[in-house]
């Protein structure tokens, strides 16, 4: 089978899975939400930085696009669906990355939309205290959050192509990013700006001082991306369906 063809499959296949819309839905939703919250609490803070308050939103709505991404592969180990897929196209590298790439296209249009939405919605909220935003820390912040939320997502899908489970994957990523970066993190010094969501969501702020800046906190993001990508990769070629 061509890759397009392939391509048209997973895409389908993503389409028809009840649960994988509804979590895209999810992860505009709880953006927006959040962001909206926070656009109306307390900027009284020294440390007040607007763009990242009008960004926040991606703190909750990441665990969507985790779920996402490792949801639309784990599919693939019930019911014997992988060997299946596999059957149509023998290829498993080909069929590898049209899987990857049906995740990452749905996920980006939905992380842009959803990260102009909650730009929008929680400037609103902030009224004057955003107005020192300029437009490319604006369009830095939408552009760079689209590309974090589409990053954690396939992160997610390699780790479950590795570990053959969405269960498993998300038992790790959704501790790993809610308690480990943020709770324990802090107290690991210089080593926490290289985790994979802390380095990524330094694009969300408007003013930065660690180690690396917004391109390369996400470039760092991307190469754990790429990492877990590998890993499923090898994998899914070593094992059998």
């Amino acid at each position: 089978m061509q890759f397009a063809s392939v391509l048209h499959a997973e895409w389908l296949k993503i389409r028809t899975v009840r649960s994988l819309p509804g979590t895209l839905l999810a992860l505009f939703a709880a953006t927006t939400a959040f962001s909206a919250i926070a656009g109306v609490s307390n900027t009284s803070d020294p440390e007040f930085d607007p763009l990242f308050m009008a960004l926040s939103g991606v703190a909750p709505g990441q665990i969507a696009a985790i779920s996402f991404g490792a949801m639309a592969v784990s599919a693939e180990y019930h019911n014997g669906a992988l060997r299946l897929s596999l059957a149509a196209v023998p290829r498993r590298g080909r069929w590898f990355a049209a899987k990857v790439t049906a995740i990452a296209v749905p996920t980006l249009a939905v992380s842009l939309l959803t990260a102009l939405a909650a730009l929008l919605v929680a400037r609103a909220g902030l009224g004057p205290a955003a107005s020192g935003l300029t437009p490319a820390e604006q369009i830095r912040g939408v552009v760079g959050c689209g590309l974090y939320l589409t990053l954690m997502a396939l992160f997610a899908a390699g780790l479950a192509t590795l570990l053959r489970s969405g269960v498993a994957t998300l038992s790790v990523l959704i501790p790993f990013v809610l308690v480990v970066s943020f709770v324990i993190g802090d107290a690991a010094g210089t080593v926490v700006d290289f985790l994979p969501d802390r380095a990524g969501q330094v694009v969300l702020h408007e003013t930065y001082d660690g180690t690396l800046g917004p391109w390369s906190g996400l470039a760092v993001t991307a190469l754990w991306t790429a990492a877990a990508l590998v890993a499923g990769a090898w994998s899914l070629r070593r094992r059998d369906a």
